[in-house]
């Protein structure tokens, strides 16, 4: 039995020894694996083209351009009823042509008298300063022996600035006092054109090299306020308003307060364009002026007076200087459709000087009252 186990030890031997011998020869042969080689950044693989977008430009946004407001520079008022001449002679119609075309007349018998008298009260003068007028003419005429067109011209025109009182103050109190402003109350009806007026006495004022704050108290019409705001800007005034139906006084008050502030030459407030046969409205009149007084004195208070109302712009007149101690007269609408001879009524029967007067509706259509270029202008000689 140890004899096969030995046998089985000694065969299990040789065949291992067999097999070593037949394996390493190849193992001799057989080349060395190589080291792996260090991994390459990857090779970007080249794509197609794609095609390129257009391009799109954003748009441009301009911000908007605010303009600032163009300031007007108002013409300069002296000489200025010179150059609105032409507008004024148109009344020659009533009134200038008239009375040359009789006084021209070879006979000036008392018909002719009678018909200059007539002219005369035709043209708003009134029936007292028409006799006056014609009994100083028709004596002058007697007494010097005159009865040429040019002499009688002459004559008519001494007569007619003579009933114009030209010795009267016309200056526009608006020059500043006492370290405060000058305080411009503008009265007038309903249709004068009391508010346009107002903007116009204000570019009056600024041309004349005045600072002004406008008071916008006519707070029962609805758009008086902005149409004194619109006439303020043009000339770069200031103005103080409240809300519609504000108390007139009250916007009066602050008007003055903030031209005192402000340090301005002219405060000028535009009061309610009231009737005169409203007792109550009127009597509010007289408190806008009370209660600016505060302040101090008035200064100036301006009836705007329509030239085409004729008498019964006198009636106005007389009412609210009753009120308000109306000081100076502006005549408006004293152009082609109006009777010239209204000047000398107020003058006459009132004794309030005519200071300004409107000859047309342009903005700088309102000049300063001179007696003797006014008188010429209607007569049509050359200015």
């Amino acid at each position: 039995m140890r004899s096969y186990v030995i046998a089985f030890v000694v065969l299990a031997a040789v065949l291992l020894v067999a097999a070593v011998a037949l394996l390493a020869p190849r193992l001799r042969r057989r080349p060395p694996e190589p080291a792996p080689p260090p991994e390459a950044a990857p090779t970007p693989v080249a794509q197609p083209a794609e095609a390129e977008a257009p391009m799109i430009e954003a748009p441009v946004i301009e911000a908007p351009v605010i303009e600032a407001p163009v300031i007007e520079r108002p013409e300069p008022t002296a000489g200025r009823l010179v150059r609105l001449r032409a507008r004024l002679a148109r009344s020659q119609n009533v009134f200038g042509k008239g009375l040359l075309a009789l006084l021209a007349r070879d006979k000036l018998d008392d018909e002719t008298w009678d018909e200059v008298e007539e002219t005369l009260i035709t043209a708003d003068v009134g029936v007292a300063a028409t006799r006056a007028i014609v009994d100083r003419l028709r004596e002058r005429a007697k007494v010097m022996g005159t009865d040429s067109a040019a002499g009688l011209r002459q004559m008519l025109t001494d007569e007619l600035v003579d009933a114009l009182d030209p010795d009267l103050d016309r200056t526009v109190a608006a020059t500043p006092h006492d370290g405060r402003p000058a305080v411009v109350l503008v009265v007038g009806v309903n249709g004068s054109g009391k508010t346009t007026t107002c903007g116009k006495i204000a570019r009056v004022l600024i041309a004349d090299g005045h600072t002004v704050v406008l008071g916008a108290a006519d707070t029962f019409r609805a758009a008086a306020a902005d149409q004194l705001a619109t006439w303020a800007g043009r000339v770069g005034a200031e103005v103080v308003r409240g809300p519609e139906g504000a108390d007139p006084a009250s916007v009066a008050f602050e008007a003055v307060k903030r031209g005192i502030h402000a340090g301005v030459d002219s405060v000028l407030v535009d009061t309610a364009g009231r009737l005169q046969n409203k007792v109550g409205l009127m009597d509010e009149l007289g408190k806008v002026k009370r209660v600016v007084e505060k302040h101090g004195p008035v200064d100036e208070t301006l009836l705007v007076l329509d030239a085409t109302t004729g008498q019964n712009g006198l009636e106005q007149a007389r009412v609210f200087t009753e009120v308000v101690n109306v000081t100076g007269v502006v005549l408006t609408k004293l152009d082609g459709t109006a009777k010239g001879g209204i000047v000398i009524a107020v003058q006459r029967q009132l004794g309030i000087p005519v200071k300004l007067v409107g000859l047309g509706e342009g903005p700088d259509d309102l000049a300063p009252f001179d007696p003797a270029q006014f008188v010429d202008a209607l007569l049509g000689g050359d200015a």
